[in-house]
């Protein structure tokens, strides 16, 4: 219910908004579009509306009465009165017909229910309606039932087996429903037929091609297309494996000439896929192009692209984060390097840091140093926990390299791990210099964070280590810094690998 100043509200935001109702409506939230319409009517017919609302009696009693007279006039049917007056809902005729005849709809009772009704009369009404010329309605009306509660009847007096005898009248013959039943079945072998080729398509295409993300038709290439329908011709015809796969048969004896040809690069591929492999699956095309031009194959790095996609030789690219920076607890010495981390000797620009690595199993820590004149990891140590012993390791092992007079700049972030008592006093007896990033600012010790990222790319990331011990894992990450000092090579250092090229240079041994 409304009050008084919601109703008056209402019709005048309608006459401002002349006559939106839908405005209003809007606006509001209220009321319905038929409620509106009748409190604007008031409004307009007493200038105000009363103070006190009063739901007006929807129907008068002289609707009623109509209504109840069509009903005992027209075969006391309820729906049929409904639709030809247009009103009300079947409840409320049902109420004004028990108020104005009370008891005299028990007549006229459910399909379940047996009604009052002589036998002769049923029989004459059963009569009726199979000879009947006209519809079953006016049989019903005539004797003052509805429809259903005639035909109910009907089923008594003539049993069901008469009644559904009088059904069939469009039987088919039985050789028409045989010849249907064949049609249905040829339909539904074809259909098999086609749903056993689809099947067959996708799983040669998985045998053949290799694809890691699942076979669909729609991304196959022609030649790929071309190499299935060649392998299942043997059991199915040409036209429905071309017209499955979607390919044109002019395309398909082009490539089946071309792949009968003999394939130039098969050799290429195949010491591709070992070099990819043989290099814990992280070389890029670039890499592969220098390592084949060390084996005397010279091809373009086009090509190298185009047989690497070919063979699908990808490398993953997942990321992560890890950070240690633990807050200020001492001086900070001043950037030495200022992102300047190219060296022209050995031993004068160490980097060093710590990453994480999440493992099922528990939690690793690396701390390597890193030398910038040619990123070689000089020294590095790994656990379980990042405390002192981690990092003075570390720094213990990378003394031990340099000779007497080096005095190198050790660069590191600002992690508790460099201001320790331990830290401090090896980098002291030894004469380095110290020298920190800046406050969270990675990229002032970014050639030691570049050196992290790739040995999670190409180690770490693209390796599924459920399962695997933390002192395996910790084998395995030593390993790899071993190969990445004597194998990977670097296209910055002529396509040689750190220790390579100081051999090169002829400082290393």
């Amino acid at each position: 219910m409304y009050s008084y100043e919601d109703r008056l509200r209402a019709v005048e935001l309608y006459f401002k908004y002349d006559g939106k109702t839908a405005t209003v409506i809007r606006e509001l939230g209220y009321p319905c579009r038929k409620n509106l319409k009748r409190w604007v009517q008031l409004y307009q017919a007493a200038g105000d509306l009363p103070q006190r609302y009063r739901a007006r009696p929807r129907y008068d009693a002289e609707q009623k009465r109509i209504a109840v007279d069509h009903y005992f006039a027209h075969g006391r049917c309820l729906a049929s009165t409904i639709r030809a007056l247009g009103y009300p809902s079947r409840e409320v005729l049902g109420t004004w017909i028990e108020a104005l005849h009370p008891g005299t709809r028990r007549m006229v009772t459910s399909l379940n229910a047996s009604a009052p009704f002589p036998p002769e009369r049923k029989c004459q009404a059963v009569s009726d309606l199979c000879e009947r010329d006209g519809s079953a309605l006016e049989v019903a009306k005539k004797f003052g039932v509805s429809r259903p509660m005639l035909y109910k009847w009907k089923d008594q007096l003539l049993g069901d087996e008469a009644y559904r005898s009088m059904r069939k009248r469009n039987v088919v013959p039985p050789e028409d429903e045989r010849a249907v039943l064949l049609q249905k079945i040829a339909r539904l072998e074809q259909r098999v037929r086609r749903l056993r080729l689809e099947h067959d398509i996708l799983t040669k295409a998985g045998d053949l091609i290799k694809k890691d993300q699942g076979i669909n038709s729609l991304p196959l290439k022609n030649r790929e297309k071309a190499q299935v329908v060649d392998a299942l011709k043997d059991s199915y015809s040409l036209p429905e494996l071309l017209g499955t796969v979607g390919l044109a048969r002019s395309s398909y004896f082009y490539h089946k000439a071309r792949l009968g040809l003999h394939d130039k690069y098969a050799d290429v591929h195949h010491t591709m896929a070992e070099i990819f492999n043989s290099n814990h699956r992280c070389y890029g095309y670039r890499r592969i192009h220098a390592v084949l031009r060390q084996h005397q194959i010279t091809l373009s790095e086009k090509v190298v692209r185009r047989l690497m996609a070919d063979g699908h030789l990808v490398v993953r690219r997942p990321r992560r984060r890890y950070c240690s920076y633990g807050g200020e607890i001492g001086l900070a010495p001043e950037n030495l390097l200022a992102r300047n981390f190219h060296s022209y000797a050995p031993n004068e620009k160490w980097l060093t840091d710590i990453t994480e690595f999440q493992l099922p199993a528990g939690k690793v820590y690396l701390s390597p140093m890193i030398d910038c004149f040619d990123g070689k990891v000089v020294s590095w140590s790994i656990g379980t926990r990042p405390d002192a012993q981690l990092v003075n390791s570390m720094l213990d092992g990378a003394l031990s390299t340099i000779a007497k007079g080096d005095r190198p700049v050790v660069h590191s972030d600002r992690g508790a791990h460099y201001r320790w008592p331990g830290w401090l006093q090896r980098v002291q007896t030894a004469g380095l210099i110290r020298s920190m990033s800046r406050k969270g600012c990675s990229p002032d010790n970014a050639a030691c964070e570049g050196f992290f990222g790739r040995l999670k790319n190409e180690m770490f990331y693209c390796r599924d280590w459920a399962g695997t011990p933390v002192e395996r894992f910790m084998d395995e990450l030593n390993a790899y810094i071993q190969w990445y000092n004597e194998r990977r090579i670097k296209l910055s250092l002529g396509a040689m690998s750190t220790m390579q090229y100081r051999r090169h240079l002829g400082i290393a041994t």
